[in-house]
């Protein structure tokens, strides 16, 4: 009978200013060559592990048994304890707002993911599951107060087009190295949360009919998510917007299902469509704040040909029309935030050299205008790339796992200001009425590295770059 291993993991799968959403799980390995070598298990073949599962990690996953997570303040004491025997996820509630605590996940007795952890990385020379060398830090800051305004500045991060996956340490895919550098800049720049822009998990070869794992089942996103990010998301919540990729636009199947179940959007957004906050089935709209000075407007460009007109995009759909409406109000006072920041996959505009301005946005981006917004982030296009038009500033950041090294060609329909063909993630800090946002590439010496970006003419243009409000 083979061996197998349990590789537990732990998610901060969502945060507001009074409570967390704390989850677990695990993914499983055939243990082979007398322990030298580890083989991920196919959610297919959960049945053979003991005790048998049918799924591994998410919030439809069976509960691995009774659990208790607790909350600490930094002295240590216990201030909010939350119990659950029917799922890998709880809510823990009665926190203060913008504060900073710890945590402690116990199942069955045993605290879940203690101590030193294995990970996928280099061991003699290839990739494959490392001995026992790094801990998890399980702690979080809650968002401040959403009726009143932020305390100081707070910075995020922005990850685009990044699930190609960790396997194979593969000289055009660095969504590893964009990782690490990611883990660093949330431990030295104080980062509150990750949104992504689409594309958060590719199959095997990227494209349709190319074989390999598609996103739908939980063992397709270990390498892609949940190990590349594992020291990230269990201290900062994560935002995703929908993809080409994560729908069935581009591939055979639609790994919507799957990623609604790994990011714990039901969880996260019970409630809100009857308030106007959230818009889904179809599409993935919704909304949130941060403080009482910003909003976060995800944006779901993808088209969904089964469920809506194939020539449309699902951001046209009557329903989220509606629910856009009141996200973008055309005149932004009467209690909107100072910033409202829309996400989304496809952009609005793009220089190419693989993917342009993304036709029938022109309404949305007219809603941009009234609404009063400076900054659309958005991805596809595997490059960073600075467009303003009308006062707008839009970015795309689609290059956490791989590039396009081809140079765009339409600048001046895309109104670019700068681009940079490297692997990157954004790197945001909002201060009042100031914004300053750096293209952030791999670690250059073990430290954080800005994105050299180059002007339509050629020239370096490296300076971080400082939006301000009027």
């Amino acid at each position: 009978m083979p061996d197998y291993y349990s590789e537990p993991f732990l998610t901060l799968a969502g945060l507001t200013h009074k409570s967390a959403l704390i989850s677990w799980g695990a993914f499983y390995f055939r243990v082979k060559d007398s322990g030298k070598e580890f083989k991920l298990v196919d959610d297919d073949d959960l049945k053979h592990v003991h005790p048998p599962r049918e799924d591994s990690i998410g919030a439809r996953s069976k509960p691995y048994g009774d659990a208790r997570v607790e909350v600490f303040d930094l002295a240590g004491n216990v201030v909010a304890t939350a119990l659950t025997s029917q799922t890998n996820h709880c809510w823990v509630s009665g926190l203060a707002p913008d504060t900073e605590y710890t945590y402690r996940v116990t199942v069955n007795n045993e605290e879940w993911a203690r101590g030193p952890r294995r990970n996928w990385e280099k061991v003699d020379g290839k990739m494959g599951l490392g001995p026992k060398n790094k801990s998890y830090q399980n702690r979080f800051r809650t968002y401040p107060d959403p009726t009143k305004p932020a305390p100081g500045p707070f910075t995020f991060a922005v990850i685009g087009d990044f699930g190609v996956g960790i396997k194979k340490d593969k000289d055009d895919r660095r969504q590893l190295q964009i990782a690490e550098a990611l883990e660093k800049a949330v431990e030295e720049h104080n980062v509150r949360l990750l949104l992504t822009t689409g594309d958060n998990i590719y199959r095997s070869g990227g494209f349709l009919n190319s074989g390999g794992d598609t996103g739908d089942e939980d063992d397709d996103w270990y390498f892609t998510y949940y190990q590349p990010y594992r020291y990230v998301i269990n201290r900062v919540p994560a935002y995703p917007t929908i993809g080409n990729h994560d729908a069935d636009e581009t591939e055979e199947k639609d790994d919507r299902t799957q990623l609604v179940d790994n990011f714990y959007i039901n969880e996260r957004i019970a409630g809100e469509e009857a308030a106007g906050r959230v818009s889904i089935d179809p599409g993935l709209f919704y909304r949130f704040r941060f403080s009482s000075d910003v909003e976060f407007i995800c944006i779901d460009t993808s088209k969904e040909p089964a469920v809506f007109d194939k020539k449309k995009r699902l951001y046209e759909h009557p329903k989220h029309q509606e629910f856009l409406k009141t996200a973008l109000p055309e005149t932004n006072g009467g209690g909107s935030p100072s910033w409202l920041i829309p996400y989304c996959h496809h952009p609005p505009f793009s220089a190419g050299p693989d993917h342009h301005n993304t036709p029938g946005m022109e309404n949305l981006i007219k809603q941009f205008e009234k609404a009063g917004v400076r900054v659309v982030l958005s991805g596809h296009q595997h490059h960073f790339q600075h467009s303003n038009s009308n006062g707008v500033d839009y970015f795309v950041s689609g290059a956490a796992g791989k590039v396009s090294d081809k140079p765009p060609n339409k600048f001046a329909e895309a109104h670019t200001v700068s681009w940079a063909a490297e692997y990157h993630f954004l790197l945001i800090t909002v201060d009042g009425k100031q914004m300053t946002i750096r293209p952030i590439g791999e670690l250059s010496g073990g430290q954080l590295s800005d994105v050299r970006r180059r002007a339509p003419g050629g020239s370096a243009v490296n300076d971080p770059i400082i939006i301000n409000l009027a």
